[in-house]
């Protein structure tokens, strides 16, 4: 029995040590988190994201491929919440929080998707019976490069602004 006690409080010491060194190697996140709240109407609106920076690479069709569903962001799938139901590019999306993706597109309309799985890692799970809406927006060409993934919520509704585009959702 004493064998028994030495055993187990031998191994809750070494589990304590290894949580410890594990916990040290954890490296901290390349891509930050960030949230941007406004409101619109009067929506009270929060999109939280990641925020990747292009470090020198090509973002459109090569890192974010055209024509596949994308997170919007890094790790977790950006999301989007609004405490009312509201108008996207002039469509119904009732109040609640989304994960929010992008369908990227090369020459033409991008998809702006809302849906209703908003814990999700990326878009590795995505399920397009969950979307709750789907809406069609043009992307613009942005002259200044923006090197860090930034959402910015004006009072038409919000943009996505990365590397040389910027993508205006308009709300109301």
């Amino acid at each position: 029995m004493r064998k028994l006690k030495i055993a187990t409080i031998t191994l809750l010491i070494i589990s304590g040590i290894c949580g410890e060194v594990s916990a040290q190697n954890k490296k901290p996140r390349v891509s930050l988190p960030d949230t941007v709240k406004s409101v619109i109407g009067k929506a009270n609106i929060t999109i939280a994201y990641s925020r990747p920076s292009v470090k020198e690479r090509k973002i459109w069709g090569s890192l974010v491929p055209f024509d596949s569903v994308w997170r919007a962001g890094a790790n977790e799938a950006t999301t989007f919440e609004t405490d009312r139901d509201i108008k996207v590019q002039g469509k119904n999306l009732p109040a609640g929080k989304y994960a929010f993706f992008i369908i990227p597109k090369e020459n033409q309309d991008w998809i702006a998707i809302f849906n209703k799985e908003p814990k999700q890692w990326g878009a590795f799970k995505y399920n397009i019976k969950q979307d709750q809406l789907r809406v069609p927006v043009k992307p613009i060409k942005n002259k200044e490069k923006e090197n860090l993934l930034t959402y910015q919520i004006t009072n038409k509704g919000f943009l996505l602004k990365w590397e040389n585009i910027v993508l205006p959702i308009v709300m109301k």
